[in-house]
C-alpha cells in the first residue's frame, strides 16, 4: 500500500502525515506540516513501534493490515506517551484484544490513566530484551527527552534506532520516508526549530541519552517525526548534540517589540553596528508578527541575542515579554546578551530587561541603550556603540 515502506526485510514504516492541523500542540506553526511515525517489524512475532494521533487512526490500521495479511499484533512497544504518539493504543488494543503492550512502569501507568487500559501489560526495565525471532529487541530509557516515561528501542540485530522524538522534525513526508531517497534541504530548519519549541529544557537529559546511545552503532534511527535517517545520522544527532549544549554559531538575534516604529529604529541602528563590525549573521525579530518558534529556533541557533522593547503600562511589550517567558523556560544557558528599550514619560523596560540577563546568567553586552521618546544622533551613537560591544565579544567568545 502507497505510504508504507519496507526499511530492511522485516521493519516497514506505517506512518501518516497531517498537513491540516495548524498548529502542534496548539502553540507551533505547522508550515510544512508534521508526520506521526509508527514502525512494524514482522517478524516470528509481530511488533508495533508506537502508533499514531487518533484524527489518522483510520488511515494507520488500513496500513498496517495491507501488511499483516491477516496476522495479528503481537506486542505494541510503547516508547512514548505524548497523545500524538498514543492515542491510537486504545483503538489497537481493541482490534488486536491479545496484544501484549510493552512500556516502563511510568508509560503503564500513563496508559491506564489516558485511556483506562489495564492488563495484558508487560513492563520492562533498562537493558531488558525482547526476542521477535530473528530481531531481538532492548530498551534504553531516556527520561525527559522530553516526558519522564520515555525509552528508546533498539534493534540489536540490524542495528535499528527507534529513538522516540528524540532526532525528529516537523515537516510532512512528501513520498519518501528514508532521508536517501528525498531533498532533506527542509527539515534541517525544521529540526532546530522542533528542538527549540519542544525539547529545548532538556539538554542535559539529551547529553545524557546521547552517551548512552555512542556505545551503539546504527544503521538508520526511526524518530517519531520526520525522516527516517540512515544517510544523515551523523548530522540529526550532530545536530541535536550542538542544541543540548547550547552551542550557538555566531551570529545575533535581535528580537524587539514596537508599537509606532521608534523602538525599531534602535534595532535597525543596532543592526548596521552589528554588520559593520563584521557580523554577518543578523537575524532581527519583530515579535508582533514573528512566528515565536522560529525566533526560538533562531535564538537556540546563535550565540548572540539582542532583545528590545517599549515600556507598556509600566512593563513589556507584552510579545517581548511572551518570548523572555518561553526562552526562561527553556533554561537556555550560555548567550551573549544586550538589551535596549524606550518610554515616553515613565521608563520600565530596560529594568526589566536588565534583569533577565541577570536570572539567566547570561554574557552581558553593555552599555544598554534607553531611549526617551524619538531617536536622536545621541542614541544611534549609544545604539552603534552596542552593537560594536556585541560583535566584539562575540569574536572573542
Amino acid at each position: 500500500m502507497y505510504g508504507t515502506k519496507k526499511l530492511t526485510g522485516h521493519i516497514h514504516y506505517v506512518g501518516v502525515n497531517d498537513r491540516t492541523s495548524y498548529k502542534f500542540e496548539q502553540l507551533w506553526s505547522l508550515n510544512h506540516g508534521v508526520s506521526y511515525n509508527s514502525y512494524l517489524i514482522l517478524d516470528e512475532k509481530v511488533a508495533l513501534i508506537d502508533t499514531v494521533e487518533i484524527g489518522f487512526a483510520d488511515v494507520f490500521l488500513e496500513k498496517i493490515e495491507s501488511l499483516l495479511d491477516g496476522r495479528s499484533i503481537d506486542y505494541l512497544v510503547v516508547n512514548h506517551m505524548e497523545p500524538d504518539h498514543s492515542s491510537s493504543i486504545a483503538i489497537i488494543k481493541n482490534r488486536y484484544p491479545e496484544m501484549k503492550i510493552i512500556g516502563n512502569s511510568k508509560t503503564i501507568s500513563m496508559i491506564e490513566g489516558f485511556y483506562g487500559i489495564t492488563g495484558n501489560e508487560i513492563e520492562v526495565k533498562e537493558g531488558d530484551t525482547l526476542d521477535l525471532g530473528y530481531h531481538k529487541l532492548s530498551f534504553v530509557f531516556a527520561p525527559m527527552v522530553h516526558w519522564p516515561e520515555v525509552m528508546m528501542t533498539y534493534d540489536e540485530t540490524e542495528h535499528v534506532l527507534f529513538s522516540a522524538d528524540a532526532f525528529g522534525c516537523f515537516g510532512t513526508l512528501d513520498g519518501g520516508i528514508i532521508d536517501e531517497d528525498m531533498n532533506c534541504d527542509k527539515y534541517w530548519p525544521e529540526m532546530y526549530r522542533y528542538y527549540a519549541a519542544i525539547v529545548g529544557k532538556y539538554g542535559s537529559p539529551v547529553q545524557k541519552i546521547l552517551q548512552k546511545l555512542s556505545q551503539h552503532e546504527f544503521s538508520m534511527i526511526c524518530s517519531l517525526h520526520g525522516p527516517v535517517w540512515k544517510k544523515y545520522i551523523s548530522e540529526a544527532v550532530t545536530i541535536y548534540d550542538k542544541l543540548s549544549r547550547y552551542d550557538g554559531e555566531e551570529g545575533v538575534v535581535i528580537a524587539y517589540g514596537s508599537m509606532y516604529g521608534n523602538t525599531e529604529e534602535m534595532a535597525e541602528a543596532i543592526a548596521y553596528s552589528l554588520v559593520n563590525n563584521g557580523i554577518k549573521k543578523v537575524i532581527m525579530h519583530n515579535m508582533s508578527k514573528s512566528d515565536p518558534s522560529q525566533v526560538l529556533s533562531d535564538v537556540f541557533r546563535y550565540k548572540g541575542l539582542i532583545i528590545g522593547s517599549p515600556t507598556y503600562s509600566n512593563e513589556l511589550f507584552p510579545e517581548v515579554k511572551s518570548l523572555i517567558d518561553k526562552i526562561q523556560t527553556r533554561d537556555l544557558k550560555n548567550r551573549i546578551y544586550g538589551y535596549f528599550g524606550s518610554f515616553t514619560w515613565a521608563g520600565a523596560a530596560v529594568k526589566h530587561l536588565a534583569v533577565v540577563g541577570e536570572k539567566l546568567k547570561w554574557d552581558i553586552v553593555e552599555p544598554s541603550v534607553e531611549m526617551k521618546q524619538g531617536i536622536n544622533e545621541d542614541i544611534i551613537a549609544k545604539c552603534y556603540e552596542l552593537g560594536e560591544a556585541m560583535a566584539e565579544k562575540l569574536k572573542h567568545s
